[in-house]
């Protein structure tokens, strides 16, 4: 994501930044440096700014929504680290993951107390309302790590199982950082609605593309190796297209259907998908949700940020990194 993207809210962004590194101090030395370590990889902390630029619709000074927008990003960080424990990550963003530095039991304590700090932000709130979003988008975020564990290997996995995995595992809390950032900006309930589809559906177009550069995507630009999901066993939207109308599906079947075969072949099952129209099949899809959020933006008031918010969705569905 251009950094520039987020002009309109980078003096917050900033602000979010050191208090990143304030709340996840522990007084723990381990504990401090596997958080920090997280922290300090990075990361386009897209969470943080569509909160920011949500509540810029309706407030000037963004001071009281910079405590959730760091709550986000650490809720954010917190499921990282126990993803990178569950698929045994070595790199992330082109760092040495906390897993592979410090192993999974710091990583697990790590990405709970992390989690754990974002709660007693939320807490400060003293409302309700935040509290129960937040829950429910943690709830169906491990629901989501779940459906995609169960789907692992499985060739028969189709489109909807797809969909309903990348909205728990990305799109919810993009979703949810819009409508929090809203909330706090005290926006009508038309307005908050409008803004939580915009992020749900820019958060679709967001994975869908990280899977399509999972197959197409440069290395060194990406952060990771090319076909790591393949490798994992991790079945999106190109492979899936390709398994129903690529001329070799069966072969396709008989590689993706083994974990012995998707180590071995990844390079092998990386050339039929991208032989078959998958990966231009999931660009249109990107491009189908991209317009579906910009969409929702007409509900919105005429402010500056609108266009900001155009730009980003302009700019999702033709990213490279």
């Amino acid at each position: 994501m251009h950094k520039q993207m987020f002009d309109p809210v980078c003096r917050e962004l900033e602000m979010v930044e050191g208090n990143l590194n304030r709340n996840i101090n522990s007084g723990v030395d381990i504990l401090n440096q596997a958080s920090i370590h997280l922290a300090k990889a990075g990361g386009k902390r897209l969470r943080p700014a569509f909160a920011l630029l949500a509540a810029r619709f309706f407030l000037d000074n963004l001071e009281q929504v910079i405590p959730m927008a760091t709550a986000l990003e650490l809720t954010h960080l917190a499921t990282l680290v126990h993803d990178d424990v569950i698929d045994n990550s070595v790199l992330r963003r082109g760092t040495y993951t906390v897993k592979y530095q410090w192993g999974n039991r710091v990583s697990i304590n790590a990405g709970n107390y992390i989690f754990a700090r974002a709660l007693a932000l939320s807490a400060s709130y003293q409302r309700r309302d935040i509290l129960d979003v937040l829950a429910q988008a943690s709830m169906r975020i491990c629901e989501g790590e779940i459906y995609q564990m169960m789907s692992s290997y499985n060739v028969d996995v189709g489109l909807k199982n797809y969909l309903r995995r990348i909205e728990r595992k990305t799109a919810l809390l993009i979703s949810v950082s819009c409508k929090l950032g809203a909330m706090i900006g005290g926006a009508q309930a038309a307005q908050i609605r409008a803004l939580e589809l915009y992020g749900y559906y820019l958060g679709m177009a967001f994975q869908v593309t990280d899977d399509i550069l999972d197959f197409v995507a440069d290395e060194e630009v990406l952060g990771k190796p090319t076909g790591s999901d393949i490798k994992q066993g991790v079945i999106t939207l190109p492979a899936i297209y390709a398994l129903k109308h690529s001329p070799d599906k069966e072969e396709l079947r008989h590689l993706l259907s083994s974990p012995d075969l998707c180590s071995a072949q990844s390079e092998r099952i990386l050339d039929l998908v991208l032989s078959s129209d998958g990966v231009d099949y999931a660009y249109w899809v990107t491009e189908h949700y991209a317009r579906k959020a910009r969409k929702e933006l007409d509900n919105l008031p005429d402010q500056p940020v609108k266009s900001t918010l155009y730009e980003i969705a302009d700019f999702i569905s033709a990213r490279e990194y």
